[in-house]
């Protein structure tokens, strides 16, 4: 149980929901037990007017007055036991809410290292299917076990009233019911655990299929696919019907016993009604209501452990991710002010993940109002100084500054706000492009899109869609060709203005003709911003301020284009090459 005391902050939170639906509870249950002992009235009516002590009219209206008292009480336990559950229901929803939120707002806090590590379907299955299963704990579970508490308690208080030693015979079954659910709920959490990691490989499978569907049919491998989801299926199954199997002991265990208590009352209170121990056949009616009261109570004691070990096997598995504290920290509550002077000094950085060391002892400054290039092979370190200028890492050894202050000390989010970043791989959403592009800035006007639009040279391409800008992408863009993704993500970056531009890449997917275009709408709107671009082409990078070329994670050439191409080095081959491979006019 330790695992579910996460909940308890939310418990206390909606706690006067929870007293309000405690006191309904007690009170509906109260008026539920109005039934036995009037039924048991009607049974000493019908044996008073038999035995000739009342009239036939005073039979009657006795008769008519313990109905009418029955109906009333039925109806008015009915309408509490519906506010009862519109009560404590209501409050599972609420933690549900909270939860996957709190789950929602944590995952956009981890870095980019807990990605790489988890995969998708698992991280949508842990804000789905377990925070699910939490919920039936926050509100079922416990709107049952209060239920269940309180009519127990008063059941046993009117039986033992009634016949202290006919409740004793009645409840003797209850004790074994115990210990068989303490058996059974340690092996269904066990159970309950390996079935919710299994639906997480299922939905890890099943995202990774979808995503990766273009090339499942591209290499043909879509009966191999089938077969391997099949399999994982199959095994999914086979773990969730022994849990069913388990599960499925509660119930005929439970009629049994209270079949048991039932054949008790029958015959122990009949033995007690024939020596005269038990003065009126009602009080046996009432024991066999008593003991129907308590059939589903106690039924939901085996279904209520099952949801608290189901429950707890999930909060545990959410609080795996919840517990990881986030590497990159916000170190600083006031807000900063970006003008876009960055400085590397001594910079090195080594990815966790694969201990291999992207750049080392990287110096270098860009001042504001220029534009940097980094050119270099793949796997150079070229990325990764973006990455670490954004704080989507943080770095082992060195300082990065900007204005003059160290990147870790600068507000976080005023960090990234000025930031506008277009990765190598363009991620669009499954949106509008119209949204796509606004994502940067969400008071854009329909204006601020468009001009972006042209500024990145996609305007046209995207009013020959029948929709035009209200275009719905595919996931991750698929509708849009590999340059228009690339053109769309730049609109999306430059729109919000930022002080500081990073291009990664971004034009590789694009003509040059177009690249000269796009390049030529940055410069003029760059004028007074820091703009980085990492390119593998020398004509994304021959018009920068400034040029340094990686390789192998340090800095082998800096300078200008100019002063680059007159020596021998990577710039001077790379620029020759591509000279040579241009088309001739």
């Amino acid at each position: 149980m330790k695992a579910l005391l996460h909940l308890n902050k939310y418990f206390y939170k909606y706690h006067n929901h929870l007293i309000i639906g405690i006191i309904i509870t007690i009170i509906a249950r109260l008026f539920l037990l109005y039934t036995p002992r009037y039924i048991k009235e009607i049974f000493t009516i019908i044996e008073t007017y038999f035995a000739g002590d009342i009239t036939k009219t005073v039979f009657k209206n006795e008769l008519i007055e313990a109905i009418l008292y029955i109906i009333g009480a039925a109806l008015i336990g009915a309408i509490l036991t519906f506010f009862m559950r519109q009560t404590i229901i209501n409050v599972s929803r609420y933690i549900e809410y909270d939860l996957k939120n709190e789950i929602y707002n944590h995952y956009q806090k981890l870095s980019l290292s807990f990605y790489k590590q988890n995969r998708t379907g698992d991280l949508m299955n842990r804000i789905t299917e377990d925070v699910s299963r939490v919920r039936m704990y926050a509100g079922p579970a416990i709107m049952y076990s209060i239920n269940t508490l309180t009519l127990i308690v008063m059941v046993v208080f009117y039986m033992y009233n009634a016949s202290p030693k006919l409740t004793l015979y009645t409840l003797f079954p209850l004790p074994v019911l115990s210990i068989i659910i303490y058996k059974l709920s340690k092996e269904i959490h066990n159970r309950s655990t390996v079935v919710q990691e299994y639906l997480s490989k299922l939905s890890t499978f099943t995202q990774e299929s979808f995503s990766g569907i273009s090339v499942i049919k591209a290499y043909g491998i879509e009966t191999q696919t089938s077969k391997n989801f099949k399999d994982l299926a199959l095994e999914s199954k086979d773990k969730q019907i022994s849990l069913a199997k388990m599960q499925a002991w509660f119930f005929p265990m439970m009629i049994l016993l209270i079949g048991s208590s039932n054949l008790l009352v029958i015959y122990i209170g009949g033995m007690q009604y024939i020596n005269g121990e038990i003065k009126s056949i009602g009080t046996i009616a009432e024991f066999l209501m008593y003991v129907n009261l308590l059939t589903w109570p106690v039924a939901t004691v085996g279904w209520v452990t099952s949801i608290v070990q189901q429950a707890e096997a999930s909060q545990k598995r959410i609080n795996e991710f919840l517990n990881i504290e986030p590497e990159i920290k916000n170190q600083s509550e006031t807000e900063t002010k970006i003008d876009g002077d960055i400085t590397f000094n001594n910079v090195s950085f080594t990815y966790n993940d694969t201990n291999i060391q992207a750049i080392k002892n990287v110096s270098f400054t860009v001042k504001q109002g220029e534009t940097l290039s980094i050119l270099g092979k793949t796997g150079s370190g070229k990325s990764t100084i973006l990455d670490l200028i954004g704080r989507l890492y943080d770095v082992n050894e060195g300082e990065i500054t900007i204005n003059n202050k160290k990147l870790n000390e600068l507000n976080l989010y005023s960090l990234r706000d000025n930031i506008g970043y277009v990765p190598q791989d363009a991620f669009l959403f499954s949106d509008s492009i119209k949204n796509n592009i606004s994502f940067g800035k969400i008071d854009a006007t329909e204006n601020d899109v468009i001009q972006a639009a042209k500024n990145a040279h996609v305007h046209k391409n995207i009013i020959k869609f029948k929709n035009g800008y209200n275009t719905v992408l595919g996931e991750r863009g698929i509708t849009l060709s590999g340059g228009q993704k690339q053109r769309v993500s730049i609109a999306r970056a430059i729109i919000k203005s930022p002080k500081i531009l990073l291009f990664d890449d971004c034009l590789s997917a694009v003509d040059t003709e177009t690249e000269e275009k796009i390049l030529k709408n940055l410069s003029q709107i760059s004028k007074g911003k820091t703009s980085i671009i990492v390119s593998h082409r020398v004509s994304s990078a021959k018009n920068a301020d400034k040029i340094i070329v990686l390789d192998n994670g340090k800095i082998v050439q800096e300078g200008t284009h100019e002063s680059l191409i007159n020596v021998n080095g990577y710039y001077k081959d790379l620029y020759l090459k591509q000279l040579s491979e241009s088309p001739k006019p």
